[in-house]
């Protein structure tokens, strides 16, 4: 029973960020490469694409993109991720609704 219990506490933390982020609300991306407003502009022109997205702020001294989605909607962690590596950037981790 304690095996059991550790191992649904186990795959439950790494479900809920992702289950979270399913949700909406918003999540910000730690990233390699951004330098520039170029570089800002270019993540707001790909994400504005999205539907689930609400709005983006990519803040360049602290290489964070932030992004808030409207009520309901949501990307997946790997969707987000894939969004920012296409555009030219790496992202080192992901978290939803902290700053």
């Amino acid at each position: 029973m304690k095996k059991l219990l550790l191992i649904l506490t186990f795959l439950l933390s790494f479900s809920i960020p992702a289950f979270a982020a399913q949700l909406g609300g918003t999540v910000y991306a730690d990233v390699n490469g951004l330098v520039c407003d170029f570089c800002a502009r270019a993540l707001e022109k790909v994400f504005s694409k999205q539907e689930a997205v609400k709005s983006i702020h990519v803040d360049l001294d602290k290489k964070v993109v932030k992004i808030q989605f409207n009520k309901g909607k949501s990307l997946k962690n790997e969707t987000i991720t894939q969004l920012i590596t296409d555009a030219g950037y790496k992202v080192r981790e992901l978290r939803h609704g902290q700053s």
